[in-house]
């Protein structure tokens, strides 16, 4: 019996807006699961139907086994953590984290017990007579988990916790979140739009868009066997570069541009799909760390040639943004995230690279880089599926 079971769930807004088509979702028990996806593809309208502040239009909400489509919020049995916090300032950390123990009547004893409890999975027994405001903003978070982990419920509901926090703290919440949640064990459905907190946070990831389902798995099953070229550009960052293509009569090699990529047998044996496609048209995905620039003595079977356009030092690696006379593919609502993430550099470099530090490039340079068709990402164009047995 899983904690929260949506089986076939839809919601459809007075003005005729469907925001939410025909999910199947199940949370295991202990699970982490992550609800991902660009602004406006109903992740967060899922989440509040699951947690009782908007009705669902069709299908059915079951939580712990039961069918909790027309329950209040209050009898659900659940808790949630918002990214606001919500904390009452006048209040110290202890008293915000018993505040729902007592509205319930709790027994004092257990409610000192329950909070001590808390407090110390959260590493905040130390502050338990501060206020708020004394706190730093990753500390008001634990305060806000702690008021949900004392209640003890059979789910816990996260909707996007960690986005008002600077950028180096959000990687160390994630860090703390997910082992909070480990070790009190509870199924948790998140929701945020950053694709690499999904990533590292969720035992399993689902990714939305438009109100549809697009894929659901692990996260390196997302990353190396995409369903779609969607979730191809928008699970990685950066994102995996995606080139219209042409395959050969022979299906010994493909066209990109100018360029030529031979396509050895293996990867006919692998993706069997691909024999369809031979003498059309096809989209390939290249991942930016599956094109390395050449070092002396290497001999690939296949190489890009590109003029660079920029490089990011990122210390550990260089990011290596280049142009090629091919077309590239960019998806809706992942290019708005590239323009977010990176300013306008996946506008005006075609592609971009993920190479060693020691690699000797700059920009103006024209640089060659390997190429592995056993690594690359096949999609056919029009359903935009990816192209697998």
């Amino acid at each position: 019996m899983a904690p929260i079971a949506l089986e076939g769930v839809g919601k459809v807004y007075p003005n005729g807006y469907q925001a939410i088509h025909d999910l199947t979702l199940a949370v295991a028990e202990g699970e982490f699961m992550v609800l991902v996806g660009p602004s406006g593809c109903g992740k967060t309208t899922a989440l509040r139907m699951v947690a009782g502040l908007e009705p669902i239009t069709s299908g059915t909400l079951k939580i712990a086994g039961r069918v909790v489509n027309n329950v209040s919020s209050k009898d659900r049995d659940i808790a949630m953590v918002f990214q606001n916090y919500a904390l009452y300032p006048h209040m110290t950390v202890g008293e915000n984290i018993a505040f729902a123990l007592e509205l319930r009547k709790v027994p004092k004893a257990e409610i000192k017990r329950k909070v001590v409890e808390a407090a110390a999975v959260l590493g905040l027994s130390e502050w338990l007579e501060r206020k708020p405001g004394q706190l730093s903003g990753g500390q008001r978070q634990r305060v806000a988990m702690g008021r949900a982990i004392v209640r003890e419920p059979a789910v816990f509901l996260m909707d996007e916790p960690l986005s008002n926090l600077d950028a180096k703290l959000r990687v160390q919440m994630r860090t703390e979140v997910s082992r909070i949640q480990r070790r009190i064990g509870v199924a948790t459905l998140y929701v945020t739009h950053d694709q690499t907190e999904a990533m590292t946070m969720g035992d399993r990831v689902a990714v939305l868009r438009l109100g549809d389902l697009q894929q659901c798995d692990r996260p390196q099953v997302l990353y190396n066997t995409p369903r779609n070229l969607f979730v191809a550009a928008f699970i990685g960052s950066p994102a995996m570069n995606l080139f219209d293509a042409v395959l050969s009569e022979d299906g010994a090699s493909i066209t990109v541009g100018s360029q030529t990529i031979a396509v050895p047998d293996d990867v006919h044996r692998a993706k069997s799909g691909l024999a369809a496609y031979r003498g059309r048209k096809l989209v390939i995905g290249i991942r930016p760390e599956d094109l390395p620039t050449l070092e002396p003595g290497d001999k690939p079977q296949s190489v890009l040639t590109g003029d660079v356009v920029l490089v990011e030092a990122l210390g550990s690696e260089l990011l290596v943004h280049f142009s090629i006379d091919a077309h590239r593919v960019h998806v809706e609502d992942v290019q708005d995230r590239d323009l977010e993430d990176a300013g306008e550099l996946t506008v005006h470099g075609e592609g971009v690279a993920r190479v060693s530090p020691r690699a000797v490039v700059k920009a103006g340079d024209r640089t060659t880089f390997a190429v592995f068709p056993e690594r690359m990402h096949y999609f056919d164009p029009e359903t935009q599926l990816a192209i697998y047995g």
